[in-house]
């Protein structure tokens, strides 16, 4: 156990609860640390951009960075919660595998499933990562990204498949198509070999980014038609999900 690591998490929880900016003897005697180790881990969470010190620099108090992270863990709660009827309609009209997703950098993060029917299916679990610029969920929602935001794939681009981008432009390339759809499409997987798959982003309340719905399976058994005609059923669930969040189509 990381005692160093422990003490900090204290001294946040006692910053947290106390409806006061708090100075280093005031903290070090309730939490019984000595002053010098309070004065360390204030420093480092100052630097990390946890606390800031108040004039005349004798208090310290927390920043609205915990709030930020947990509002995030929040915020993923309750799209998975109002996703689920969206997902499993989805589910039931494609028949195929069904996943809710959001960004975190340069990956994906697939926060939830509906897993398909069939034998052979595109397999991923809950929790797990995939490099956002090979997926369909990652493509759809690098669309509602800047341009610029591509840049920090550079060092990332290597080839997983044959038809893996591998570079920045033909990445700007593909998620241009995607903003001129208004869905991302894979034909081939671009991450594991023979997947095919469909996705669009699903925005929050202001028009923001919140994640995206994608739907995938075997590109044996999915072709193009029916990718072009399923986008439509997932363009859907993402507006469906969107306006549960209080999305509007009109502002």
């Amino acid at each position: 156990m990381d005692k160093a690591f422990i003490k900090g998490l204290r001294l946040l929880e006692t910053l947290a609860t106390s409806e006061v900016p708090r100075g280093v003897t005031d903290l070090a005697t309730e939490l019984k640390f000595t002053k010098s180790n309070v004065h360390r881990l204030l420093v480092t969470l100052q630097e990390q951009g946890y606390v800031r010190q108040l004039p005349p620099y004798s208090t310290y108090e927390l920043t609205t960075k915990m709030w930020e992270l947990g509002n995030h863990v929040v915020r993923r709660m309750d799209l998975t919660k109002v996703a689920r009827p969206a997902m499993t309609k989805l589910a039931e009209i494609t028949g195929e595998t069904v996943h809710l997703s959001v960004l975190d950098d340069t990956d994906v993060i697939y926060l939830d499933k509906i897993e398909s029917a069939h034998h052979i299916r595109a397999h991923t679990s809950v929790g797990s990562r995939a490099p956002a610029f090979t997926v369909a969920t990652g493509k759809a929602m690098l669309a509602q990204m800047p341009d610029s935001y591509l840049e920090r794939f550079q060092p990332h681009l290597k080839h997983y498949t044959d038809t893996t981008r591998t570079t920045v432009e033909e990445l700007k390339q593909d998620i241009e198509l995607v903003r001129q759809q208004g869905y991302a499409a894979v034909l081939h997987g671009e991450w594991r070999d023979g997947i095919a798959a469909v996705a669009c982003a699903v925005l929050g309340r202001s028009g923001e980014l919140v994640g995206a719905i994608g739907m995938s399976g075997p590109d044996s058994r999915i072709k193009r038609k029916q990718l072009k005609q399923f986008s439509v059923d997932v363009m859907e669930a993402a507006r469906t999900i969107g306006i549960a969040l209080g999305y509007s189509d009109h502002r």
